[in-house]
């Protein structure tokens, strides 16, 4: 190759690799979640180079049927997924070509990202069942522990952490916590509200998952509040001093100073 041809090649490779750079840091919408998860070209093209991640949903009741909806009036292919995925049929018949319904095997395979929704005394036959599927995925994790429902697994998530107990069980995924601080009355009812967003508190230990996870907050129509790694998950889990703390991304900012004694992460 000649000199000139060499100069011409680096300063594309140098552009392309910019572009790439300046998408991730501030590409909107599910462009940024679409790079993130590094997705193949061809299934990147709706949004300029970029495109919807798959997102797979465990667990379609109120949590995951409420914010896979909002996911996929935002532009996501959503595989909703149940024991019995033909219960399913109204909801994605409701929301039309970019729902599907199927297994929690048939979810793991489709997606990208894995809602995870489902009661928290489910998760150890998550990952029996399910063996290494959940290696390498982001999945944001929605479960919350109930002592009376969840029995013995509950007192583990209180003393070691909820967001490192799914991250236990769950190895190899990439767990960032989110959807959980509230319910899904309040999701349906507050997303894209008018004015200052609903601020969602949001925890992970992977860089990569928390920008994703964070631009799926968003695409929701909420506001994601960095609380801290997913050692400070139990702060917004019930019982937790951020449990239900319902007001702007500035507000719950000032509420995570208070409680953690520092400001949260930007």
């Amino acid at each position: 190759m000649s000199r000139p041809d060499s100069q011409a090649a680096t300063t594309v490779a140098h552009a392309v690799a910019d572009r790439r750079r300046r998408l991730l840091l501030g590409g909107s919408g599910a462009a940024l979640a679409a790079l993130a998860l590094g997705l193949r070209p061809a299934r990147a093209r709706a949004q300029g180079n970029a495109g919807p991640a798959r997102i797979g949903v465990i667990g379609s009741g109120n949590i995951g049927g409420t914010i896979g909806e909002l996911w996929v009036r935002a532009g996501h292919p959503v595989l909703f997924s149940s024991r019995h995925p033909d219960a399913l049929k109204p909801l994605v018949d409701k929301l039309g070509p970019l729902a599907r319904a199927g297994t929690v095997a048939d979810a793991l395979a489709f997606a990208d990202v894995i809602f995870l929704a489902v009661p928290y005394k489910a998760l150890p036959e998550l990952a029996e069942q399910n063996g290494n599927a959940f290696g390498g995925k982001v999945v944001v994790d929605a479960t919350n522990a109930v002592r009376a429902r969840d029995g013995a697994i509950a007192d583990e998530a209180a003393g070691n952490g909820i967001g490192i107990t799914t991250a236990k069980y769950l190895r190899g995924a990439r767990v960032v916590r989110a959807f959980n601080f509230t319910g899904a009355a309040e999701f349906a009812r507050e997303s894209h509200r008018a004015g200052v967003l609903l601020a969602v508190p949001i925890a992970a230990d992977d860089a990569q998952a928390l920008r994703v996870g964070a631009q799926l907050v968003r695409d929701a129509g909420f506001e994601p509040v960095v609380v801290g790694p997913l050692a400070t998950a139990n702060s917004f889990a019930p019982g937790g001093p951020l449990f239900r703390q319902m007001g702007s991304a500035d507000e719950l900012r000032a509420r995570v100073a208070q409680v953690l004694g520092r400001p949260a992460p930007q």
